[in-house]
């Protein structure tokens, strides 16, 4: 059960971000700018760093709702679970694994990320701007993690809900719906 009330018919973020706009809508924008916006990095990529960063956070909700855009986003499944489990074996290139690796350390600590790490993802292609917006997409979803975590937000159990809410990420980013959530309540 939450730790305030929230809108029952909206489960994580999605609840919290709606009993909030006034500080909903420029986290909202920034991750529009970030996960959708102009980037070297494809949207997939984006949504795998979401990914690892909440995986690792523990938070269920945020890893099952990115795991299932960057599913939709890549055409497949297995590239999400590999990443998960073990970075160096997943079908990505070198480049992207080093950035997830750097991902990793900002989950644990923005001061772990190191010189060494920094060299690896340049040497390996990633830009400037690449490792830039990979520490911010990590510091944000390590907010979104720890938002939706504490306070309670209330996490589906059911897989068809992530699917949903997969094609709404892909297919909408992650600015407010036009019309509101209403047409959520059941």
């Amino acid at each position: 059960m939450p730790h305030i009330p929230l809108p029952s018919h909206l489960p994580g973020i999605t609840g919290l971000l709606e009993y909030s706009q006034d500080t909903a809508d420029p986290i909202r924008e920034l991750t529009q700018i970030l996960l959708r916006g102009d980037s070297t990095l494809s949207q997939g990529e984006r949504e795998l760093v979401a990914t690892v960063v909440s995986h690792n956070n523990e938070c269920t909700f945020c890893t099952t709702a990115h795991t299932a855009a960057a599913d939709l986003l890549l055409g497949e499944s297995v590239t999400c679970e590999m990443v998960k489990k073990d970075i160096d074996a997943a079908p990505v290139s070198s480049k992207m694994k080093a950035l997830l690796k750097i991902a990793k350390l900002v989950q644990q600590s923005g001061k772990a990320v190191t010189e060494e790490a920094v060299s690896i993802a340049k040497a390996e292609g990633a830009t400037d701007l690449e490792i830039h917006d990979t520490v911010l997409i990590a510091a944000l979803f390590c907010l979104y993690n720890r938002y939706v975590d504490g306070l309670a937000s209330v996490t589906p159990t059911n897989p068809e809900f992530y699917e949903y809410l997969g094609e709404r990420i892909v297919n909408h980013g992650y600015n407010r719906l036009p019309q509101g959530y209403d047409h959520l309540k059941k």
